[in-house]
């Protein structure tokens, strides 16, 4: 991990800014900001055996102190699957039976998740002249020798696509994944590369999944296979409500059900401070 990080110094400190899908939209990526800010997270918790994947930790990052970022699972604000509702009487005063109800988006999800958790991440004010950002670190992912596939399920309205107007931000640089493998640093976006899947038909969600997954490499700057051994993923929120953060200027999303090499995770961790 050392190896690949310094080599992404060295190519950063000439190129500070590295804009990743000019033709998707006006983002930026800072790459330093980025480097800096993985190298500052606390090294991930890892189990035997090595590449079981089973949780995602949020965390903010603020050395600063700002409290402009928040990272944490909440329930109730998740993609339902099986979800219960409870169906009131005809006159309004109390429930009259219970049902179930399933966003068409997410037909299926993490059987551990009782309570229709969601992953919310929200970065406030500047994108890049804050060094701050929300985070969630998936864990037990060191050892995985192949990505055959990520993703996630995004709020965002379900007839649409992940590059409609409404609801979470869905940027070329956030929500994105941050792959460290033992041979490079890789970057994969919301929006850049596109998702190889989406679903079309859910209504306040979208399941978006990148297999075969493709990301940018750190060294090379181009779009191309994930290489090496996987050391960590992260994923990071760090597009805030300036015009750089995107057209939409939101500065949040709600994700759920991550998804590495088909194993769903979609509940964790309250961190919210």
């Amino acid at each position: 991990m050392k190896r690949a990080i310094a080599v992404f110094l060295t190519i950063g400190a000439e190129v500070l800014i590295f804009t990743i899908a000019p033709h998707a939209s006006a983002q930026t990526f800072n790459i330093q900001l980025n480097v800096g800010l993985l190298n500052s997270l606390p090294q991930p918790t890892t189990t035997d055996p090595p590449g079981n994947f089973r949780h995602v930790q949020p965390a903010d990052f603020d050395p600063g102190k700002t409290y402009l970022v928040q990272a944490t699972w909440l329930s109730g604000i998740g993609c339902p699957t099986s979800a219960k509702i409870a169906v009131p009487n005809t006159s309004f005063t109390g429930i009259d039976h219970f049902d179930t109800y399933t966003d068409p988006a997410c037909m299926t999800g993490d059987a551990s998740d009782h309570h229709n958790e969601g992953l919310l991440l929200v970065k406030t004010g500047p994108s890049i002249n804050n060094f701050a950002a929300a985070t969630a670190e998936l864990t037990n992912v060191k050892g995985i020798t192949t990505l055959t596939e990520l993703g996630y399920d995004i709020r965002k309205k379900g007839d649409e696509t992940f590059a409609g107007p409404h609801g979470s931000h869905c940027g070329a640089g956030a929500p994105r994944f941050d792959i460290v493998t033992t041979t490079d640093f890789f970057f994969l976006g919301c929006s850049s590369p596109a998702p190889t899947m989406e679903s079309s038909n859910g209504d306040g969600w979208i399941r978006l999944r990148w297999s075969p997954v493709t990301a940018f490499s750190a060294s090379t700057f181009t779009l191309g296979p994930v290489t090496g051994t996987v050391e960590r993923i992260v994923i990071v929120f760090d597009e805030g409500t300036d015009a750089t953060g995107g057209p939409d200027q939101f500065g949040a999303a709600i994700l759920d059900n991550i998804d590495v090499n088909g194993t769903l995770v979609g509940q964790g961790a309250v961190t919210a401070n």
